[in-house]
């Protein structure tokens, strides 16, 4: 049976952070679903067709070379309900530091009640990324920042695009 792993978030935009998580999750399962959530009450930056773009870009290289089949999605329900739809058994979570693990402990109970066959693994960042965030790095970018230093070299240039750079 194959590990199916789904790794969820807004990816608005994907960063440098996002990167380390898939380059450790690749190695967990045999398929990683990376899935864009879609929220009506948020405005994103990038549109759901740019930040799929991004995600396949970005992504599907680092799955391929680790052998790892790659797709990629979009959700508006429950994160679990959509793991569950995809026949993902893994949910993959990037923790960047203590705050980040209680929030995700309290989500993976809940989910681990509405889902018992979908299994929440927590990937801690490495040093270098910890501090990254998609809002920050919009911040930054939306003043005029070089973000280069926390996404990757296509997302630093669709920033530029964006706020006019």
């Amino acid at each position: 049976m194959p590990r199916i792993a789904l790794y969820p978030g807004s990816f608005d935009p994907v960063t440098n952070g996002h990167l380390d998580v898939v380059r450790h999750a690749v190695v967990l399962c045999d398929r990683l679903i990376v899935a864009v959530g879609l929220n009506s009450t948020k405005q994103p930056l990038f549109s759901t067709d740019e930040r799929l773009d991004m995600v396949k870009a970005v992504f599907a290289p680092v799955a391929a070379k680790a052998g790892c089949a790659f797709d990629c999605t979009t959700y508006d329900n429950l994160t679990v309900a959509a793991a569950q739809k995809h026949g993902a058994t893994i949910m993959i979570r990037g923790l960047r530091d203590g705050t980040d693990l209680d929030f995700e402990m309290q989500i993976a109970g809940m989910n681990e009640t509405m889902a018992p066959d979908v299994h929440t693994v927590f990937v801690p960042a490495s040093p270098a990324v910890r501090p990254i965030t998609a809002t920050l790095v919009r911040q930054i970018a939306g003043m005029g920042g070089d973000v280069s230093p926390f996404v990757p070299p296509l997302v630093a240039a669709g920033l530029k695009t964006k706020f006019g750079g």
